[in-house]
């Protein structure tokens, strides 16, 4: 039988459903906990809580604290693979810093719910038990960070919430799942590209993350430069362009050496130095803005703020391309 370290860490996979008010809150210990001896017979769990939050309360810290419980199990524990359950709203930003930062080739599964224990058709119980199915199956080895909900797999980087409330949120819009959970098996039908590792141990970048608009000017980007960032991410229009008047602002940081990086609002495809007008792509580069690989801003944010604090800034073009 292998050996599953399983993480709680909170959000509405814990939580209750209060039957007066229809509110959704965390209620003394994890449910889930109590449900742990429904899923004892898959594998040998070693159940660990080492927070127990609502997702937006999770901050880098945190997901530095969950790899630093998973560095400690694989030196000292011999587990064969992970499970952590999470809140949803940051779930995929947590997916990606392991994803990033742990060194291991066994699975590593994130999950969550989109209703509390006790609502009807409650997806928590459930969820947790697949990804429990999909850590013990062989062929999910050497595949990186997987998030697993509504009988899907997919991969930390390209997964992203897509819906507000619905049990199907989780999508991956550019690729889709790697793989599928059946009630017999898990089929895996493409092998995912590794994201390279890197290590750290302390968090002390400060990263912001803006939005591009139609008729935005530099205020934002003025306001940036004046307070002590190391680094912003901008979610740019299109193929990553961005209003002529955003310019003068966007120099001011760029001339304080701090490394912006530049990825599209869009949810599929790549930003890309194509429109040569003012504003455009092209022009954004030659001012030395970095370009992402296919980002999203929320992850692109975790992995700027991971590359400064492990790399510096001489290495943020090379693991961006």
């Amino acid at each position: 039988m292998k050996k599953i370290l399983v993480l709680h860490t909170g959000g509405t996979i814990s939580m209750y459903e209060d039957e007066k008010t229809g509110a959704v809150k965390p209620f003394g210990q994890n449910p889930l906990i109590e449900k742990t001896k429904e899923i004892s017979t898959l594998a040998e769990l070693i159940v660990e809580s080492p927070f127990h939050l609502p997702s937006p309360h999770i901050t880098p810290r945190e997901m530095l604290i969950l790899k630093k419980r998973i560095d400690h199990h694989l030196q000292h524990s011999g587990i064969d693979g992970v499970v952590i359950t999470h809140g949803t709203d940051t779930l995929e930003e947590t997916a990606y810093f392991l994803e990033l930062t742990v060194h291991t080739d066994i699975p590593i599964i994130v999950t969550g719910a989109m209703r509390s224990t006790n609502e009807v058709g409650a997806d928590g119980l459930y969820n947790f038990m697949t990804s429990v199915r999909t850590a013990i199956h062989d062929d999910a080895a050497k595949k990186g960070v997987l998030v697993v909900m509504n009988d899907e797999i997919h991969t930390a980087k390209n997964v992203t919430k897509t819906h507000t409330s619905n049990i199907s949120t989780f999508q991956s819009p550019q690729f889709g799942p790697i793989g599928m959970i059946t009630k017999k098996d898990i089929v895996f039908h493409r092998e995912p590209v590794r994201e390279r590792k890197l290590s750290v141990h302390n968090l002390t970048k400060k990263v912001e993350l803006v939005k591009a608009y139609a008729g935005m000017d530099d205020f934002l980007f003025t306001i940036l430069s004046e307070r002590k960032i190391d680094g912003l991410v901008i979610e740019a229009l299109g193929q990553g362009n961005l209003p002529p008047k955003c310019l003068p602002g966007l120099k001011k940081l760029l001339d304080q050496q701090i490394p912006v990086v530049l990825v599209s609002r869009c949810f599929n495809g790549i930003v890309e130095d194509i429109y040569a007008y003012e504003g455009g792509g092209a022009e954004l580069k030659k001012m030395g803005v970095i370009f992402s690989n296919g980002l999203n801003g929320q992850k692109a944010r975790i992995k700027l703020q991971i590359v400064l604090d492990s790399k510096g800034k001489e290495e943020i073009d090379r693991f961006f391309q």
